[in-house]
């Protein structure tokens, strides 16, 4: 099971949307080198006025852009970064791999999902209506969360536009992603 990387995107301030690059080096145990979110603690500011010693879980944050070719059949227009991630991904339902999940982006580069992006007002603040898109039931009657995956760096290395990415599930039972 792979895909691609579609973009990557980083931001050293504190900012909705994160401006694509062409590439981005991912620090083991920290995150996207050069941007606000990265740290071996928590950087996501209201999570940082409750306890800033909490572990950062959320050190890189993924979306499948094919999200972004369903929202735009409701009639919403974002591109690769406008969500604040840092990997967009092609060709892999992230949201169907359980917690734990590897990912390997380019040659070097390995993330673990911890969980689900938690969305925010902010969503429809970028635009109106948005979070509705991202944010639903399935078929169950289950809230489903499609704003994207958390992970950790678990080796670092440069990742571009481009790049292989390929999954490799954790073993024993698969645990569903949980908003972290």
């Amino acid at each position: 099971m792979g895909g691609s990387v579609a973009a990557v995107s980083s931001n050293e301030t504190y900012s909705f949307t994160k401006p694509n690059r062409g590439s981005v080096t991912l620090l083991t145990g920290l995150g996207v080198a050069g941007d606000v979110h990265a740290g071996a603690t928590v950087k996501h500011r209201s999570r940082m006025r409750k306890d800033p010693s909490q572990p950062n879980l959320r050190q890189v944050h993924l979306i499948h852009e094919e999200l972004f070719d369903e929202v735009r059949e409701a009639g919403f227009e974002v591109a690769a970064g406008e969500l604040g991630e840092n990997v967009t991904t092609r060709g892999i339902d992230l949201l169907a791999l359980p917690t734990g999940t590897l990912l390997r982006l380019g040659g070097e580069a390995v993330v673990e999902f911890t969980g689900l992006r938690n969305p925010c007002a902010q969503i429809d603040t970028f635009r109106q209506g948005l979070m509705k898109q991202v944010v639903g039931r399935d078929q169950d009657g289950k809230v489903r969360v499609r704003s994207g995956i958390m992970s950790v760096v678990v080796a670092g290395g440069v990742v571009r536009p481009g790049d292989p990415v390929e999954v490799e599930l954790p073993d024993g039972p698969h645990l569903p992603l949980e908003i972290v």
